[in-house]
């Protein structure tokens, strides 16, 4: 009998690819590239929401999840340089504007700082699925990190919404503003 009938093939990343989608070895340093960006720019984001919030009650807050964000960048600073993928060239970019959206939302109030941060990780919570329905079991290591940063993402948005996240006059406007912006700094970060 032939073994490849007789015992399951795992699932390997390149399952499911289709014509003129980009290589495993591109898909894999897209995906380390945009995460990589994506903690950056969380990191901003609350350092701006610091800079603003940094001595109320909710600054103790934002500095709980912004620890968290750290942690999540630190490991992706590794797996740039383990996998030796470049950054994105955009960095920058997010480094200003992350601050600037993390500044300019909490100035608007605590909860607006909270629905800056619900809007950005239900955005980052639909990327990791994604990311994580893509890598077979060749990258269990990097589907586990994923999965385990999208538990992480989903509690600071459930605490974004405990902290009244949707009574921030204009929420739905805002929101889909942030997320908007949000998936189009994916787009670019995986790209460029």
């Amino acid at each position: 009998m032939n073994a490849d009938i007789d015992t399951p093939r795992k699932r390997r990343t390149e399952h499911g690819l289709l014509p003129g989608d980009p290589s495993v070895e591109k898909l894999l340093e897209r995906i380390v590239r945009v995460d990589h960006a994506g903690e950056y720019g969380a990191v901003r984001i609350y350092r701006g929401q610091l800079a603003v919030l940094g001595k109320t009650g909710t600054g103790d807050v934002i500095r709980e999840m912004a620890d968290k964000e750290r942690e999540h960048l630190e490991t992706f600073d590794r797996m740039i340089g383990d996998r030796r993928v470049r950054p994105t060239a955009l960095m920058p970019v997010w480094h200003a504007a992350g601050y600037a959206l993390g500044a300019a939302t909490a100035m608007m109030g605590e909860k607006a700082a909270m629905a800056c941060t619900a809007a950005v990780e239900e955005v980052i919570d639909e990327h990791y699925a994604k990311q994580a329905a893509a890598l077979g079991d060749d990258e269990a290591e990097l589907r586990a990190t994923i999965e385990q940063f999208r538990a992480d993402e989903l509690e600071h948005r459930d605490t974004a919404l405990e902290h009244d996240a949707e009574q921030t006059p204009g929420y739905e406007v805002l929101s889909a503003v942030i997320k908007r912006g949000s998936r189009l700094a994916i787009w670019l970060s995986e790209r460029i």
